[in-house]
């Protein structure tokens, strides 16, 4: 059976196409598009790729899936290369790929239905593994489509959570990430990531994209007293002005953003700091724009994630005066040039140390802070090699092992 599956998107849909790669019975020579909706770019690469597909596998059964199929399932029914378009929902069920079904199967995203969510095993054989414990998001971020596309919170339960670490540790994972919309909604979030880091086995475990205002002082805490508990955190910043961050109707400010940085520091010194930050928000100023890059250098978030601002129509925020696209685009840029002199001077301070690199392929790993060390050849997938930090070449550490 061939079966060819394409991801956009946040590591969300990279998870949730490895749930799909694992259903039994899907229809042979088929093509499964996830999609991505967060921005209008993102959707335009997602046409242009399905396009390229058709062109390119004349006879094959093509389906398409995902936020933007969720969101905007007739713009890709009509489209001529599409066979089926399926919800977010509706993608976890391999009877509904069967060519007999009808063209388009999305369902309120809202209705009530089975919380139970995916639980894949397979990695296409990388050494570190994700577990989605969470679906949804309860906010409604003025810029955002994601509650559109993925529905109100749910949650994966403890237990199934635990089980599924205990058998992705079995299988010789030493990594995991912990993965949904918004994580910290999670019930006694903290409680679950300290289980976790007890799961016989595992060695590393890391959190994704966490909302600032609800990492707690249980969670800080258990970052200052656990070696599995990685020492890198991205944040769900978004921008580092706090009228800009009230007109995104997010629940932090830039005060909240610093405080919980230092926190962190004080009990995690060596911790990095990674960020998603949103630049040319409707009404944003110079002045506005200048209190992100300020915050980013006084925080020291050395892994940024920078999004000019992409209208989502539908949301409260395309209503508002809008900021040309050129200078979004040039505010992106200045940010993202920030992010890589921090990130630069960061691994620069940190050459001469030791570091734990878990191998993965063409000689190179990632280390403690989520940054990529190359160690040579030799090494197995999933081992784990000691390194001293001797220097950094394109954005890549080189190391000497001991």
């Amino acid at each position: 059976m061939s079966v060819q599956i394409v991801t956009f998107g946040c590591r969300l849909n990279t998870y949730e196409s490895s749930a799909i790669q694992e259903l039994k019975g899907l229809p042979e020579n088929i093509i499964i598009v996830n999609t991505c909706a967060v921005t209008g770019e993102a959707e335009r690469q997602c046409r242009q790729t399905i396009r390229k597909l058709r062109r390119e596998n004349p006879d094959a059964f093509l389906v398409v899936t995902g936020c933007a199929a969720q969101v905007h399932p007739e713009i890709y029914a009509q489209m001529p290369e599409v066979d089926r378009v399926l919800g977010n929902r509706e993608k976890f069920k391999a009877e509904n790929f069967a060519p007999e079904q009808p063209d388009i199967l999305v369902s309120d995203i809202d209705s009530p239905a089975d919380s139970d969510l995916p639980e894949p095993v397979f990695f296409n054989e990388r050494c570190r593994a994700f577990i989605q414990i969470q679906q949804g998001c309860n906010n409604h971020c003025t810029f955002c489509i994601v509650p559109q596309a993925r529905g109100k919170s749910s949650y994966l339960p403890a237990d199934r959570i635990l089980h599924h670490a205990g058998k992705l540790a079995e299988q010789g994972y030493k990594e995991i990430g912990l993965t949904g919309v918004d994580i910290t909604d999670y019930p006694d979030f903290a409680g679950l990531v300290e289980s976790l880091t007890k799961v016989a086995g595992l060695k590393r475990v890391r959190l994704g994209s966490l909302d600032p205002a609800c990492v707690h002082d249980d969670l800080i805490e258990l970052f200052g007293k656990s070696e599995v508990l990685q020492p890198h955190l991205h944040l769900s910043a978004q921008s580092g002005d706090n009228m800009i961050l009230k007109r995104m109707a997010r629940r932090h400010s830039r005060e909240d953003i610093l405080n919980l940085c230092q926190k962190l520091r004080t009990v995690r010194p060596d911790i990095a700091f990674g960020a998603d930050f949103i630049t040319g928000f409707p009404t944003e100023t110079d002045a506005m724009f200048n209190n992100t890059v300020d915050l980013v250098k006084e925080a020291n978030i050395t892994h940024l994630h920078v999004f000019p601002y992409s209208v989502r129509p539908g949301t409260p925020a395309a209503k508002m005066p809008q900021i040309p696209v050129p200078v979004r685009k040039e505010r992106a840029k200045i940010l993202r040039n920030v992010g890589e002199s921090l990130l630069f001077e960061y691994m620069r301070s940190r050459i001469g140390r030791t570091a734990e690199v878990l191998y993965e392929a063409d000689g190179k790993g990632l280390c403690e802070h989520y940054l990529p060390v190359r160690v040579g050849k030799g090494f197995t997938a999933g081992e784990f090699v000691s390194v001293r930090l001797t220097g950094v070449e394109n954005g890549v550490f080189t190391g000497s092992v001991l």
